[in-house]
């Protein structure tokens, strides 16, 4: 039985602790049930772990499915077969139990299989493309279940086909490759070490990168030329560390960080005459002022698909 409730509390969901009440969510535990809820054309998003997720602080007037309760895996010799729902860490720790190596870089990734798989979710030199082999995913176009291989993901960074067309990923097969369980957790730990040291943990909310790095540039850099490092927009504030961050400092509001994108995104076309794309997404009412500001921000994002 799918879990069902409306006027429910996203805010708990998101890595960012922002956001309002969902007019209806849907918790499906098998993939059996996401497909039937999706074929009813009911339902806006179907999210994972909610981790590059920026809900509204107002009410949603929305329908949304969760994936979270479809999590699980199974390790057979070099490969391993996923959940759309399936958080990343879990799975690679086990992985490197297992002497396996090619997932190292999801060790400190809070987002789940679907998600890192729609994004091509990469880190220090790992990517999810370099281990994929083939996924199940749902076209909602036609209500079909697709099989489609590496070649056929159109991978690219931060991009690949289930983001371009709205696939729905159900699972997938990956091959990863033997290695020395104290090499691969050496990896693993000077990864999360790097991720302590140079992004904000989880006690300072936030939902990762903001923007996309532009080709052959870092947005990281280009922000951090703008001085914008520490600037503050109500509770919202560009961490420290780096300036392609934003955390939670104080109750922050979506409004907050999405004004603080704005003046992010300003600073470096001023400047630069480089648009940055948000990588992070939102969830809101059309027609509102926050919604305004998101859709200046990304109209570069469709002229670049033209």
């Amino acid at each position: 039985m799918v879990e069902i409730y409306e006027n429910y509390e996203v805010k708990k969901h998101s890595t960012f602790k922002i956001g309002g009440k969902v007019k209806k969510v849907a918790f499906p535990e098998t993939i059996e049930e996401l497909i039937s809820l999706i074929s009813t054309n009911e339902y806006h998003h179907v999210i994972g772990n909610c981790s590059n997720i920026l809900f509204s602080s107002n009410d949603i007037n929305k329908k949304i499915i969760f994936t979270e309760k479809i999590n699980g895996y199974f390790i057979n010799g070099c490969s391993v077969i996923v959940s759309c729902g399936t958080k990343g860490p879990i799975v690679a720790s086990e992985c490197a139990k297992k002497n396996l190596s090619g997932f190292e870089f999801l060790i400190g990734f809070p987002g789940s299989f679907g998600g890192m798989i729609y994004m091509n979710a990469s880190a220090h030199n790992q990517a999810i493309a370099d281990t994929f082999v083939c996924a199940n995913l749902y076209n909602q176009n036609n209500k079909t279940i697709i099989h489609l291989n590496k070649e056929e993901m159109h991978f690219k960074y931060r991009n690949s086909i289930a983001q371009e067309n709205g696939y729905i990923v159900l699972d997938a097969q990956f091959e990863l490759k033997k290695g020395e369980t104290e090499q691969i957790q050496e990896i693993m730990k000077r990864n999360v070490e790097f991720r302590k040291t140079r992004q904000p943990s989880l006690t300072y909310p936030n939902a990762g990168s903001i923007f996309k790095n532009p080709e052959n540039d870092s947005a990281g850099r280009l922000l951090d030329l703008c001085e914008l490092k520490g600037t503050v927009e109500g509770g919202a504030m560009v961490f420290q560390n780096h300036a392609n961050f934003i955390v939670n400092k104080d109750n922050a509001t979506s409004t907050d960080v999405l004004t603080l994108m704005y003046k992010m995104y300003s600073k470096v076309r001023e400047k630069y005459r480089i648009e940055l794309i948000p990588e992070i997404k939102y969830i809101g009412n059309e027609r509102t002022e926050e919604y305004k500001l998101w859709k200046i921000m990304t109209e570069n994002t469709q002229k670049a698909k033209k």
